[in-house]
């Protein structure tokens, strides 16, 4: 599943590409699972609507949408506030894809946006455990992730948020009312950084452990960024790139391989439900 660096790259690469484009028309596939808006009523609400801007909220991208103002002789005069929101959830194979009309149709398409511009804003999710939504902001509260957001919370928050928690320190990161976009890629990565093993409790960890952890969790993710996200499944960015993260990883998917800094075999073990690998001799 994509996780937080790489919607953030996703979301900054239809950003780039879409912002100030007006949508034209809108075309849903038949398949139910992918909206939590019905179809024929996210058609409705997204046709001549102006992409404002494009950013990512924990695991979801947002697109701000506004209206055009239009004087009596059918000419713009300008953009209003947000009204808004187009809310895509990529699920574990989701893709949004920014590509022209003419460009081949992949299997599993399940939306398709044509823009003024001549762009067109696809959807893509053989799976289907994506999700789109549509909030009309006049009657709908804006969307708003349940947890906090890895990338500006503060040390002393971040610490706030595991004291007294019984739960591995693993399933605290990976849990999304606590902090939201942070998944099993990174939480293994930043855990392995902070020399902390996944298995142990996290409200026992010590004051210097969380700062340690929090540094470690921002730098792995604003890395990860830079590098556009990991590419260890069907992920590509919007211009259907793959990232390069994956590279460096030091623990994850890296089972009975050498740890980069001791050369220990890297251990999976299951924990929340998830795979997690730590290094036996780097973490305590």
């Amino acid at each position: 599943m994509p996780e937080l660096p790489e919607v953030e790259t996703i979301a900054t690469g239809v950003h780039e590409r879409v912002s100030g484009d007006r949508i034209v028309e809108a075309w849903f596939s038949s398949r139910r699972e992918p909206f939590k808006t019905p179809p024929a009523r996210q058609a409705r609400g997204l046709e001549g609507r102006i992409v404002l801007a494009v950013h990512r909220t924990g695991k979801h991208i947002v697109c701000e949408l506004g209206a055009v103002s239009v004087d009596n002789n059918h000419a713009q005069q300008s953009i209003a506030p947000v009204t808004a929101q187009w809310i895509v959830h990529l699920g574990m194979t989701g893709r949004l894809l920014v590509t022209t009309p003419d460009a081949p149709v992949e299997p599993h398409t399940h939306a398709r946006l044509r823009l003024k511009s001549g762009k067109e804003l696809r959807f893509v999710d053989p799976r289907r455990f994506g999700r789109l939504e549509l909030r009309e902001l006049a009657r709908e509260p804006a969307f708003a992730a349940a947890g906090a957001e890895p990338l500006a919370i503060a040390p002393e928050a971040f610490a706030a948020l595991f004291r007294r928690r019984k739960l591995s320190i693993k399933a605290a990161l990976l849990n999304q009312s606590l902090l939201s976009g942070v998944g099993n890629i990174y939480a293994d990565e930043s855990l392995f950084r902070a020399g902390i093993r996944p298995r142990r409790p996290a409200g026992r960890l010590t004051r210097a452990e969380l700062e340690g952890l929090h540094t470690a969790l921002q730098q792995v993710l604003r890395h990860a960024i830079q590098l556009g996200g990991s590419s260890v499944s069907d992920y590509v960015d919007a211009n259907g790139v793959r990232g390069f993260f994956q590279l460096e990883h030091c623990v994850y998917a890296r089972e009975g391989e050498p740890c980069r800094q001791c050369k220990t075999p890297i251990l999976k073990i299951v924990l929340a439900g998830r795979g997690t690998h730590y290094c036996p001799h780097c973490q305590s």
